[in-house]
């Protein structure tokens, strides 16, 4: 099979012809239909998240058809089309896993980090740690909802009732999730690099009330915002966005250092909380919901061998949405 290998941390991802992986026992074996590119791949690459197994293959927004099982695993879910996400495998027995929060296990496996993902042909999963794709979705519409969508929806879990939401960084994740506060009947509140107009117009597109750069207020105070973008000097700024009694949700895997702010952007009762991972509850839920609303992914699609440009495209912040990689020729 053809994939995309990061071979050393910082370094461009190599193209190589790899066996097809053998899934081993309790696993399947998926053919990749197509696989999402998130930010949390640059973090890896990079090496912001230091635990990567190398070599790697990059991916865990997966969208594959069951093509093998493994010893025990159930040969029904042959030839049906799952989604894998960030969450590969947990161990199932320690405090976090047997109370109903797998997201802080303590010895799990992360696909694309400790598990090889889906920059490739073919990838290899647990199908305990898998979800079905609802019929409403192309295989690279769906891609973005298994980690954009997934780590959304837990993030506006975290935000309770609030009516006023600001969404900070509208890229994959909010662009999403946006649609779903819309849904619910919330106000959105975008917020953009300084001066993306094309982003802020995109955001009013899809229903936000109001759109502007990062760095200035909305005109009403939010009931609660959430940082998309892993930009620590958002922080101060969101609170101040924030009023008496409001949350802040951290929702990237990785943010750069947070500056000293005054005490007085936290009293009166503000909350500052982070998302960890997700819980297949959280996937269950979720894609139940995403076909009600109905989400609709924007996507920018490259062939798999334009990897590396798909991540400096990201980087950049040139993509308006989502951008996913398909295994075509």
């Amino acid at each position: 099979m053809k994939a995309m290998l990061l071979e050393e941390i910082g370094r461009p991802l190599r193209q190589v012809d790899r066996p097809v992986p053998q899934p081993g026992p309790g696993e399947v074996l998926l053919q990749v239909l197509a696989c999402g590119v998130c930010r949390t791949d640059l973090h890896v690459l990079d090496g912001d998240l230091t635990e990567a197994k190398l070599p790697l293959i990059l991916g865990h927004q997966i969208v594959g058809r069951a093509v093998g099982a493994g010893e025990g695993t159930d040969p029904a879910i042959l030839g049906t089309r799952v989604g894998v996400p960030w969450l590969g495998r947990t161990c199932g027995a320690c405090p976090f896993c047997r109370t109903e929060r797998e997201n802080l296990c303590d010895t799990p496996g992360f696909t694309g980090y400790q598990i090889d993902g889906g920059y490739a042909e073919y990838t290899v999963a647990d199908p305990r740690f898998c979800f079905p794709i609802p019929d409403a979705y192309g295989d690279a519409e769906a891609a973005p909802l298994l980690c954009a969508g997934l780590i959304g929806y837990r993030s506006l879990r975290m935000t309770g009732d609030a009516h006023r939401l600001g969404l900070y960084g509208f890229g994959a994740a909010a662009h999403i999730i946006a649609q779903v506060a819309i849904h619910q009947g919330r106000e959105v509140y975008a917020f953009t690099r300084p001066g993306d107009r094309e982003k802020q117009a995109f955001a009013e597109r899809l229903g936000a009330v109001w759109a502007g750069d990062s760095d200035t207020m909305p005109p009403r105070p939010l009931d609660a915002a959430i940082l998309f973008a892993p930009v620590g000097a958002l922080l101060p700024l969101s609170l101040r966005a924030v009023q008496k009694g409001g949350a802040v949700v951290c929702a990237g895997i990785h943010m750069s250092e947070i500056p000293g702010f005054a005490y007085r952007l936290l009293w009166e009762e503000r909350t500052i909380r982070s998302v960890a991972n997700l819980t297949r509850r959280d996937g269950r839920e979720f894609f139940e919901i995403a076909p009600q609303v109905p989400v609709k992914t924007e996507i920018e699609t490259h062939p798999l061998r334009e990897a590396n440009e798909a991540l400096r495209r990201l980087r950049g912040g040139e993509i308006r949405g989502a951008v996913v990689l398909l295994p075509t020729p």
